[in-house]
């Protein structure tokens, strides 16, 4: 039996309109680079030189183009972020962050003929090699330049963070109560050589140290690292920010609780830790395999849309989330809640 027209309008009508009412999102795992910056050291300029030019192109681009393309993607607020490089000594770090508030500044005067502002906002770039001038260009960055948090680096030169090296940092995001977005960097040759390099072209050893695994294992691992050093015991109110879909930790997490007690003794469990401590984006994924692994093991209002602009393109996140609408995974208040809400209540900022 053939459905009817009526029905066939009906549905396609429902369809429509769920799809389209997707929430204003907010998305922050999105970079852009400075000249400045980039010029400073080889080290930098080396880690975008092969990356393709319509790439680079994008990420030295903050222009209203940029921001056109948010609207269209219904993005109205994009948290702007360095893309990780290698050299950032205290007063490098200072001038882009001043750079980087102008360009906020000029986004929110701009007219733009969307029916809502489209602007952008800022995470801090720190020098966490040395950790008491990256605590105050922190403060510095939160009380004078209105920035809601900052992004570092998975690594510092190959040096994880759970040293007391890098407390006064972690310190300093406490006192602040802001969060910090722990973000992929690209492995040391020495680490590249030992797990990367193999029977195989140079380029497949890159790949597989960054997008295709590294990148997020050596996260994940991360995490792991602070809560084993006992990062959380000392600073329990701390805010941490994983991406891509929470670094392959929700799928391994259960594994991970069955073998805690090997992680050494705490003042709170990895479980209660990761509900409170944690926060996860969907950054660069965009299926709904990992999503249905993140929304297993997380609070609802510990995870939070992102795209990883432009390294995946704005298009891809609105797809996804136009797909999460329909998928029957959330409601239409957890769909909010994912797309912008969270990061609201999170950075303390408002659309």
């Amino acid at each position: 039996m053939k459905p009817s027209i009526s029905f066939l309008i009906s549905l396609f009508s429902y369809l429509f309109t769920h799809v389209a009412a997707l929430p204003q999102l907010i998305a922050f795992e999105e970079h852009y680079l400075d000249p400045v910056v980039v010029n400073a050291s080889t080290a930098n300029a080396a880690l975008y030189a092969s990356q393709p030019s319509a790439i680079v192109s994008r990420l030295y681009d903050t222009s209203s183009t940029r921001l056109s393309n948010l609207a269209n993607n219904t993005i109205y607020l994009q948290i702007l972020s360095h893309g990780p490089v290698a050299y950032v000594p205290p007063s490098l770090a200072t001038t882009a962050n001043n750079n980087l508030h102008s360009i906020v500044q000029k986004s929110s005067q701009q007219k733009h003929t969307t029916a809502q502002h489209t602007r952008y906002a800022a995470l801090a770039l720190l020098p966490v090699s040395d950790p008491p001038a990256a605590a105050q260009e922190l403060k510095r960055t939160v009380h004078h330049l209105g920035f809601p948090g900052a992004l570092i680096n998975n690594h510092d030169n190959g040096t994880f963070y759970d040293s007391p090296k890098y407390y006064p940092l972690f310190a300093a995001a406490t006192e602040l109560n802001v969060p910090l977005y722990l973000h992929p960097m690209y492995p040391t040759v020495s680490l590249s050589n030992l797990l990367y390099d193999g029977n195989y072209a140079p380029s497949v050893s890159v790949a597989l140290g960054s997008k295709s695994f590294g990148w997020h294992a050596n996260t994940g691992l991360h995490i792991l690292r602070l809560f084993a050093a006992g990062v959380f015991d000392a600073y329990p109110t701390l805010k941490i920010v994983i991406g891509h879909m929470g670094e392959m930790l929700p799928f391994q997490l259960g594994r991970i609780l069955d073998s805690e007690a090997l992680l050494g003794t705490h003042e709170r469990g990895l479980r209660q830790v990761w509900q409170e401590n944690i926060w996860v984006t969907t950054s660069g994924m965009f299926t709904l395999a990992p999503i249905k692994a993140v929304l297993d093991v997380c609070p609802i209002e510990k995870v939070m849309f992102s795209v990883d602009y432009p390294f995946s393109t704005n298009e891809q996140g609105k797809g996804f989330m136009e797909e999460l609408a329909g998928s029957g995974l959330v409601s239409d208040d957890e769909l909010e809640m994912i797309g912008r809400g969270n990061a609201e209540r999170l950075f303390g900022i408002k659309l």
